[in-house]
């Protein structure tokens, strides 16, 4: 099963957000956590485990390469980037299918064209009145005197 790459899902964040991923990130980093936020660290750490499998992978081929004898202590070596491949390949695939599905669930909404804003700026349309409860009214108070009773 091959997921997108980082490369595919920066494109689809740029698309959705019509900037440049750096642009981007450098207004996330001024604003509050939200959708946008969530996108880039997926997609950061899609890229981080992207590069960590390709760093790992050449090295396991320099250990294990034909023409090297593999000693005692090199097979720690040899088990341990297989072992940081795995999980690398498992953070990439968990981040790729994640952002994936997000990406696919949001649509880009265009602004609306210029002259549409001028209309809804000339004659905007009246805000729903807010919901009002019915509050029974209270029973009436008792009333006191201070003449003496019979």
């Amino acid at each position: 099963m091959t997921h997108p790459t980082s490369t595919e899902i920066a494109g689809r964040i740029e698309d959705l957000y019509g900037a440049p991923l750096a642009d981007l990130e450098a207004h996330a980093q001024d604003q509050p956590p939200d959708i946008l936020t969530a996108l880039l660290g997926l997609h950061s750490t899609l890229a981080l485990a992207e590069h960590s499998i390709t760093v790992h992978r050449e090295r396991l081929a320099q250990l294990i390469h034909p023409e090297r004898d593999i000693s005692a202590h090199e097979v720690v070596h040899v088990l341990d980037c297989a072992r940081r491949i795995a999980e690398a390949v498992a953070v990439r695939d968990t981040q790729a299918v994640t952002a994936s599905a997000v990406l696919q669930s949001l649509v880009r909404i265009e602004p609306p064209e210029p002259a549409e804003r001028a209309e809804q700026a000339e004659s905007p349309e009246p805000s729903p009145a807010p919901p009002t409860t019915t509050v029974p009214p209270a029973p009436p108070a008792a009333t006191t005197t201070s003449a003496p009773s019979r």
